[in-house]
């Protein structure tokens, strides 16, 4: 199994946790940054660990704020060989919803950087389907939609070959529309992911997470699509192969 989105620099103690996801057949993550000093830390994180790699980005959060202009400092980390994806990348209205403008311009530098570097973006989005649809339309890279939880931009996506990329929400009792959602997500373009150390599969619900409990999230997702887990997460590991380039 594969966690495509884990926030390994936010863990007490990764090496431990990766240690523990090896136990149960987690051999490969994808850990995030969300600015430059997280950045830096994935990077190391990847450079310590045989199977993770990073995805390198200034999340919608930082917007308006100093850490906003330093895209060309990102630029300088994303040519590191351990480095897979641009992101996380997006707008996110729920929080940031006084800062639309200054969020779009640093979603679309980030983009700039996908095409030009030709990496993956993953996607952070929330309550912006509108501008997240328009921003990504003039995108003809690979889009990876992380912690896929607006099922009103599936059709856009379904059309564009984006991939999704579900977290441990998707299990929880009232997440019945992401689990719709997930049951119409072809084969070669669904995902899983914990986004440690956030949101915890039911399972484990009210612990923090980690790339361990990945497998909560992909059993949740093959009920949902009335398959094999055992066979969905050897689909997951290919599609998260082939969509960030991983040996």
């Amino acid at each position: 199994m594969i966690d495509t989105h884990a926030h390994l620099d936010a863990l007490d103690d990764p090496g431990a946790a990766l240690s523990r996801a090896a136990a149960l057949g987690v051999s490969r993550v994808v850990t995030i940054g969300t600015g430059i000093e997280s950045c830096r830390a994935a990077l190391a994180l990847a450079d310590a660990h045989q199977g993770v790699y990073a995805g390198l980005g200034i999340d919608p959060h930082q917007a308006a704020t100093p850490e906003a202009g330093r895209v060309d400092e990102l630029r300088a980390l994303l040519v590191h060989a351990k480095a897979v994806a641009v992101g996380e990348a997006g707008l996110d209205y729920h929080y940031g919803g006084d800062r639309r403008a200054a969020q779009r311009r640093l979603f679309e530098a980030q983009l700039e950087l996908a095409r030009e570097l030709q990496l993956p973006v993953v996607v952070h989005t929330r309550e912006a389907d509108e501008d997240t649809a328009a921003v990504l339309s003039g995108h003809d890279g690979t889009v990876v939609m992380h912690c896929f939880s607006e099922p009103g931009l599936l059709e856009t996506g379904l059309e564009r070959d984006w991939y999704f990329s579900f977290a441990g929400n998707v299990t929880y009792p009232k997440a019945a529309a992401l689990r719709e959602a997930a049951a119409r997500v072809p084969s070669d373009r669904i995902l899983a992911e914990t986004d440690s150390p956030y949101l915890a599969p039911q399972p484990v619900r009210g612990r923090p997470n980690e790339p361990a409990h990945v497998r909560h999230t992909v059993a949740a997702l093959a009920e949902a699509r009335r398959e094999d887990a055992g066979e969905l997460a050897y689909q997951i590991d290919a599609n998260a192969t082939a969509a960030f380039d991983l040996p």
